[in-house]
């Protein structure tokens, strides 16, 4: 075998560019929600997508939304797209899924945490520390939902 027939098969897996797609941030009540001792109620909700640009090129986007309400009032919503652009090919078509849904959001979360830290503080809130993420098990829990 060649070594160019062995470059087209051989798997490739890389992160080409990451980037800040979508920055959604609300304080609507500031005045008032910063007079109040802070003990808020976060929901935050994390959604993974991903679309094939060219060839073996691919958009995976990590969307997280949150939502903090304190003393009955809303204090923020903040609402990030971080999304990145992978190189992946020669992967069997499982493993490409499971890179796109697992491995692509690993590498992309902590690129996402410092966003949404560096948001709050801008806002005068306090960092909101995310807790680490299990991509893997992530991935497995929505595949076997879907068999």
């Amino acid at each position: 075998m060649s070594q160019n027939e062995k470059a087209q098969t051989t798997p490739h897996f890389s992160m080409q560019k990451i980037y800040l797609k979508r920055n959604d941030y609300e304080a609507p009540n500031p005045s008032s929600v910063f007079k109040e001792d802070w003990k808020p109620e976060v929901t935050l909700d994390l959604d993974i997508k991903d679309q094939k640009l060219e060839d073996d090129r691919y958009e995976v986007i990590l969307s997280i939304s949150i939502t903090a309400n304190n003393a009955g009032q809303v204090a923020f919503r903040l609402v990030i797209d971080q999304a990145a652009l992978f190189l992946i090919s020669n992967f069997p078509d499982e493993r490409l899924e499971e890179a796109l849904g697992s491995a692509c959001p690993a590498i992309m979360f902590p690129y996402l945490r410092e966003t949404v830290d560096h948001m709050l503080l801008k806002g005068g809130f306090p960092p909101l520390m995310l807790a680490p993420v299990n991509f893997d098990a992530l991935y497995r829990e929505k595949k076997a939902k879907l068999n």
